[in-house]
């Protein structure tokens, strides 16, 4: 509905300019608030079994699950872009799948990045990168760039309905709920929102505050916690005699 509302209101803009039309009734028109589609958000043991269940592609599973990088960015991905010294990747590429080819530019924020990805995954992105020249792609054959996991076929929908098997609590999900997996597990181990940030490449941190909200909801029982704790101090010392505000003792 509200992307049918933007089309008519940008042609209704046209007649305006044309002097087909005095003003453009559309504008001005308050429209429903669009609601949010809640996210998907995988715990470490249902990437394991993921992962598990994605056989020869665990993994870029793990790769997208625990560095936040896009999918077009992770296909992209080339031998000479991972500084194994320093447990980086460098996002320099996006491949994006138009129909029935891959077009190869730049990130979607026209930046290019350095990830970091933890220890674990040192070997398997070596056993990746194994006989592969610099300029070959990392995850699949090195030459190809691997087709667009859908919905409803391949081997990342096969993993998804093979783990809904196993665990029946594992959401519906697609690969991009990966990236949204990786900044749950980067904030509930306490990264730095900032860190986080650039890790995943928004613009700003508060682009990535406001974008997952909902992951900080614990941080404010955390906040009303470390609260109550200075009042209970603050009464602790009151009871004992002693001014919370100037130390002395009352006479």
């Amino acid at each position: 509905m509200i992307r049918a509302y933007g089309v008519l209101a940008g042609i209704l803009d046209t007649a305006v300019r044309d002097h087909q039309l005095a003003s453009n009734p559309a504008r001005g028109i308050r429209l429903p608030r669009k609601a949010k589609k809640k996210r998907a958000y995988l715990t470490p043991a249902q990437v394991e079994l993921l992962a598990l269940n994605a056989g020869e592609h665990a993994t870029l599973v793990f790769a997208l699950a625990y560095t936040g990088i896009r999918w077009g960015e992770a296909i992209g991905l080339r031998v000479s872009a991972l500084d194994a010294l320093r447990r980086r990747l460098l996002i320099t590429e996006n491949a994006v799948t138009l129909g029935k080819r891959v077009v190869v530019g730049t990130p979607k924020t026209h930046e290019n990045r350095s990830v970091p990805y933890p220890r674990f995954l040192s070997e398997p992105l070596a056993a990746a990168c194994e006989g592969k020249s610099r300029d070959a792609l990392v995850f699949g054959n090195g030459a190809d760039h691997l087709p667009r996991a859908g919905s409803g076929k391949g081997w990342f929908w096969e993993a998804v309905q093979a783990s809904r098997q196993k665990d029946p609590d594992f959401p519906e999900i697609t690969p991009h709920d990966l990236r949204h997996t990786a900044a749950s597990i980067a904030i509930s181990s306490g990264a730095n929102p900032k860190a986080v940030q650039r890790m995943l490449g928004h613009a700003s941190a508060a682009m990535t505050l406001d974008t997952y909200a909902d992951l900080f909801e614990d941080d404010l029982d955390a906040v009303s916690d470390r609260m109550n704790e200075v009042r209970a101090k603050a009464s602790v010392v009151d009871l004992w005699g002693n001014s919370p505000k100037t130390g002395e003792k009352p006479r």
